[in-house]
């Protein structure tokens, strides 16, 4: 058995910043968001997850909805593309170009940054504050669990929370999705 480290990053703490690469050729810092936006969304999806193909759609319509506010949503990909190929940088490439992403695409080829985020699961979204702060983590929304057409929207809800200056009514949710695939 495989007894992995993972740091917990609990709401209210200060997320940990990142330098990753990102698929267009660019290398992304966390730092750098945080002086451009408002409200930063982290989801950590792969490409072979197919309950990130349920989500990807949604997680376009978010990014649309709320980047002319100051918001911006990143995906990161930490699963182990040696297990799966299908992880590769290059993968990932192919599959931003398929799903025609409107939001940044980047690799975690260390797992480092999945770690310090304490990202269980794909997708698992992760909103940060413009000071850094992390004040929302866990699912998309309630659409996996619902039993009727009612559904939250659990991260687009915190967003609009940011937006408003108000504390996200619901900080964090149980993930839900496929466990992340971790290298030994």
């Amino acid at each position: 058995m495989n007894i992995l480290e993972r740091i917990y990053t609990p709401i209210g703490d200060y997320a940990p910043d990142f330098e990753l690469p990102g698929i267009d050729e660019r290398v992304h810092h966390l730092s750098r968001y945080l002086e451009m936006y408002s409200a930063i969304g982290v989801v950590f999806m792969c490409n072979h997850c197919p309950y990130v193909s349920l989500y990807l759609d949604k997680l376009k319509k978010i990014q649309a909805e709320f980047a002319g506010s100051g918001f911006t949503l990143i995906g990161i990909n930490g699963c182990d593309a040696n297990k799966y190929p299908t992880e590769s940088f290059e993968q990932m490439k192919a599959f931003a170009k398929h799903h025609q992403l409107n939001f940044p695409y980047l690799w975690d080829s260390t797992q480092d940054v999945t770690r310090s985020f304490g990202a269980i699961k794909t997708p698992m979204a992760f909103l940060i504050d413009s000071n850094g702060v992390l004040r929302y983590k866990g699912q998309i929304d309630s659409y996996l669990q619902a039993q009727s057409f009612v559904m939250e929207e659990y991260l687009r809800n915190a967003i609009a929370y940011l937006f408003k200056n108000q504390a996200v009514s619901l900080p964090e949710t149980e993930p839900v999705g496929t466990s992340l695939i971790w290298r030994n």
